[in-house]
């Protein structure tokens, strides 16, 4: 799967027993799907999963991991990557090299070429919906291998990354088998207006928690995935339309609102939400929000932040001119289960009873 900033790949086991098992939670809805890092695994797990994302890329990657089932796209799939691996790439830049290799350079133009190549043929082809999102995201992936950034589109390496010599080669991505629960369902839209669309067994919330939004990281592959040679700006070249779609939950004065509301509207008996300490809403609010519900239970993980707040801040001359924070953060997954009142909920810092902090 792609590089993603706030990947859960060392929280699945966490997250999946907060969640249940397939017998006991059918169905979980999943509103920020992001990757389908977390719905590939659980409908591995035998949940029938709804994914939910707001964002294009997003959309794809979900058709492929949540909904398309391997039975019905492997074969076809596999026809395809050979054929569009073999196609020359075309001559001449097109407007996806001019934009994403030469006024940026994410990738080297001959992977660029290679892109466009495939790109306009996957549109070509007129694929039914869950092939295309299986394309879509052989596509990403092999572009992912040999960009040249640290792993967001908020700007690219000054020096060329190694992977970035490598050809762009694609490669059938991880379908799999309809699961036991039921076929899965990619909802291409915001989670307020799923969560007030489909009931679950159980729902997964992991929202962004910053200012910083998801297009704005994953502008390329947002690109990539709508093929509409969109307006750009900046050295990034980042898409127009970061500017407008903005959600309430970069919004450090709505987010907590729009969270409120999110878990007020899911339709499930047990919603599972991850948090970082660093996130807009305090872990205490957050645990005051849900146990308005009914009553939450608090695991928390510790873990290294990124290497920039370990290496410290330095000027531009590479002096170092700030002292580092703390070099720790704290990741909390809390699990509500829904009873007919509000639960006598304490914050994770003092867990009472109806909290058990597991460590």
């Amino acid at each position: 799967m792609i590089k993603y900033l706030g990947s859960k790949r060392l929280l699945l086991p966490r997250i999946a027993r907060a969640l249940g098992d397939a017998r006991g939670a059918p169905t979980v809805l999943d509103l920020f799907s992001g990757t389908s890092r977390v719905g590939h695994a659980l409908k591995a797990a035998g949940h029938r999963v709804i994914a939910c994302d707001h964002n294009a890329y997003a959309h794809a990657l979900a058709l492929c991991y949540v909904q398309a089932d391997a039975g019905d796209v492997l074969a076809d799939a596999r026809r395809l990557v050979d054929e569009f691996n073999s196609l020359p790439a075309r001559d001449g830049p097109g407007w996806f090299v001019e934009t994403y290799c030469r006024r940026s350079r994410y990738f080297l133009p001959e992977n660029g070429a290679r892109i466009e190549t495939v790109r306009e043929a996957i549109a070509r082809k007129g694929l039914a919906p869950e092939l295309e999102g299986v394309m879509l995201t052989s596509l990403l992936e092999a572009a992912d291998r040999v960009d040249s950034t640290t792993g967001v589109q908020m700007a690219y390496l000054k020096d060329w990354a190694p992977r970035a010599r490598n050809r762009l080669e694609l490669r059938v991505p991880a379908v799999l088998p309809r699961a036991p629960a039921g076929k899965g369902l990619a909802v291409l839209g915001d989670a307020l207006g799923a969560a007030q669309c489909h009931g679950a067994d159980a729902a997964y919330l992991d929202p962004p928690y910053n200012q910083h939004s998801y297009l704005g990281n994953y502008h390329v592959w947002e690109t990539l995935v709508r093929w509409d040679r969109p307006e750009t700006f900046g050295v990034a070249c980042k898409r127009v339309d970061c500017l407008t779609r903005k959600s309430e939950f970069n919004s450090k004065r709505r987010h907590a609102t729009a969270l409120r509301d999110l878990i007020a509207a899911v339709r499930a008996p047990r919603v599972v939400v991850s948090l970082s300490d660093e996130a807009y809403v305090a872990p205490g609010k957050l645990f005051e929000m849900l146990g308005a519900h009914g009553t939450v239970e608090v695991e928390e993980i510790e873990y290294a932040r990124y290497v920039g707040a370990r290496i410290g801040i330095h000027s531009p001359a590479g002096e170092k001119v700030g002292t580092v924070g703390r070099l720790r953060n704290r990741e909390l997954i809390l699990t509500l289960t829904r009873g007919d009142g509000p639960g006598s909920a304490r914050p994770p810092e003092a867990p009472g009873p109806e909290a058990v902090l597991r460590r």
